[in-house]
């Protein structure tokens, strides 16, 4: 028996997404944001999964929204690769679900709490070893909370999770297992079959259940997210060293040891640009001239922008619009 990747978005959303299986989301939302306390009785997922028309690549849009108990609102994210600016992107989504709940004419005291789930499977906070963090309004000097039951962000970094079978104690250890591993597992582990919910998902996510649209789209979905991983480490240890050597030997030429540091600092930047460009044009397709011109005009700081941004790139549009961002020249 083989199982999908629960990290993926198309995966995520089939297994969390469905009206028909809401007790899946409630144990796993429990699970998470509530120490898998009963807290949430009921919910009512809002834009439900529909298969299997399912885009291969994630722009910004939300994995899955809910209501649950408490008149509150839920909007959930897998996110597989760390890409440039996504703490602001979280924030960015969490604060607009916050404000577009109030039509013209209404007032502030309709509007009703929200929290941000994040699941990532790479590490955003490095200073802390906590798998689960969770973030509300504080006071700086005195950290009184502000509002604290109306604006919650919660983040679960998968990596961080290192329990074995044997070590999982609490509905919320095994769920993030479930996460973490259900890809890589030939049947369900009897750790995790005795909770119906996960017993579930398991069900939902074993590629028995999958069309022949669905498994295809499946798997160009893992196909782009190993490209992406894989061809950025290759492509930048052969560009960057084509790079390098095409820097030193113009640093040679020059005769001057300043000349052959200014070659090789040329030449790193060199190797970015190639690195760059081959990505995006992978990505995106051939690119412009003019586009190509203004992305050679960018510092070596700015091409390292550019190189986790374009990760989030889905059409010729979003560069442009990340160029003008930047102030690249005409």
């Amino acid at each position: 028996m083989n199982f999908i990747n629960p990290k993926t978005d198309f995966a995520f959303k089939k297994i969390f997404g469905s009206a028909d299986n809401k007790d899946i989301l409630i144990s796993f939302l429990n699970a998470l944001l509530y120490e898998a306390q009963p807290v949430i009785e009921d919910l009512e997922i809002i834009d439900p999964y529909l298969a299997p028309n399912i885009k291969g690549l994630k722009d910004t849009y939300l994995d899955v929204k809910a209501k649950i108990t408490g008149d509150k609102t839920v909007i959930i994210e897998m996110q597989v690769l760390n890409v440039e600016y996504f703490q602001q992107r979280v924030l960015y989504n969490a604060t607009k679900t916050y404000s577009m709940q109030l039509s013209t004419g209404s007032g502030y005291r309709n509007l009703k709490p929200v929290i941000a789930l994040t699941i990532t499977d790479f590490k955003m906070f490095e200073n802390m070893d906590t798998v689960i963090s969770h973030f509300i309004f504080k006071e700086k000097t005195f950290l009184v909370d502000y509002l604290a039951d109306q604006f919650e962000m919660v983040f679960v970094e998968l990596p961080k999770f290192n329990k074995g079978l044997d070590e999982l104690e609490t509905l919320t250890d095994k769920w993030i297992y479930f996460m973490k591993t259900a890809q890589t597992l030939q049947s369900v582990p009897e750790q995790l079959g005795n909770v119906q919910e996960l017993k579930e998902a398991f069900n939902i996510a074993s590629t028995a259940n999958l069309n022949a649209q669905e498994l295809e789209e499946l798997d160009k979905r893992e196909i782009w997210i190993q490209d992406q991983r894989g061809s950025i480490s290759l492509a930048a240890k052969i560009a960057l060293a084509e790079g390098i050597e095409q820097g030193i030997e113009q640093g040679i030429e020059q005769g001057i040891e300043q000349g052959i540091e200014q070659g090789i600092e040329q030449g790193i930047k060199q190797g970015k640009l190639r690195l760059i460009v081959r990505l995006l044009e992978r990505s995106l397709g051939a690119l412009p001239e003019d586009t190509e011109t203004r992305i050679a005009q960018l510092s070596t700081e700015q091409l390292e922008s550019l190189g986790e941004a374009l990760l989030d790139f889905a059409t010729l549009s979003d560069l442009t619009a990340w160029l003008q961002a930047h102030n690249n020249p005409e």
